[in-house]
């Protein structure tokens, strides 16, 4: 049987992100209470920073002005890329209580969710950001990863058919897409929705791998080598390329039938590489 659905859950090698431990805050709870927000370029500084740092930063800002929505938003964000998927939720949350309208809150806590394995709980808050928002491909984007994970295929299909009428040909949509398409034992299908995505502008660098992980897992190890190295330092394309090698060799074994069968993966949470973009 093919191995495909157990690589699914490692997708995320690709991009070799990892989680660490959120630094103890620096800034008393006492002091942070009365000392008044950063300046807008400060933000913009931290903002370009790791998630470790951002993480950091964004709590002493919500802990100095509690109703600050782009803290509390950028907060989640910095937990969900740390991997602390429960706490990003929670601060999603906490800003959605006190602003229960907050697009943005309402997007990140669907992302949360889908991250931590739990879609089901962000289908209802991204279904409310997209009636606020109707013409925001995001929401759409996003809902059809909600949906694909909670096995609602035809409604993911739907979701993002109208995130892509509104942002036609738009990278991050395509990847999720493309993602369901793997999950499904769709690699060839996966690899026409990535090349779509990457023939845009907009395309990122873990749109790109993407593209080389499902071209390796393929076979086409001779293009997906072309891209990594193209898109990595020396020793991480080494490690994806070793990584994909022992895929191929693992998964070249045939069924009891004779050929590769290819199950549904029952858990996607970790695949989805563009959730920020969505």
């Amino acid at each position: 049987m093919s191995r495909m659905p157990a690589l699914l859950a490692t997708i995320a090698l690709i991009a070799l992100s990892g989680g660490s431990a959120l630094a103890a805050d620096p800034t008393p709870a006492s002091s942070a209470q009365t000392r008044a927000p950063s300046s807008a370029q400060v933000r913009a500084t931290y903002d370009r920073m790791d998630a470790l740092s951002r993480s950091v930063f964004w709590t002493s800002e919500q802990e100095a002005n509690p109703t600050d929505a782009v803290a509390g938003v950028k907060l989640a964000q910095a937990l969900r890329e740390l991997g602390r998927y429960d706490q990003a939720a929670e601060a999603a949350q906490a800003t959605l209580t006190v602003q229960p309208n907050n697009l943005d809150a309402l997007l990140e806590l669907g992302r949360a969710h889908i991250a931590r394995g739990q879609a089901f709980y962000g289908v209802a808050p991204l279904e409310q950001a997209r009636n606020q928002a109707p013409r925001d491909w995001r929401a759409y984007s996003l809902l059809g990863v909600a949906y694909e994970q909670v096995r609602r295929t035809d409604d993911a299909r739907a979701a993002w058919n109208q995130a892509l009428a509104l942002s036609p040909d738009n990278p991050d949509v395509l990847t999720n897409a493309a993602t369901a398409a793997l999950t499904h034992g769709d690699a060839p299908g996966a690899e026409t929705l990535l090349r779509r995505a990457v023939a845009q502008p907009t395309a990122s660098a873990k749109v790109r791998q993407n593209l080389a992980m499902v071209l390796g897992l393929q076979g086409k190890m001779g293009e997906a080598e072309q891209i990594l190295r193209r898109e990595l330092p020396p020793e991480q394309a080494e490690q994806n390329l070793r990584w994909l090698r022992a895929r191929g060799t693992a998964g070249a074994a045939p069924s009891s039938g004779g050929a590769p069968t290819n199950t549904p993966t029952t858990d996607t949470a970790r695949t989805w590489n563009s959730l920020q973009g969505g």
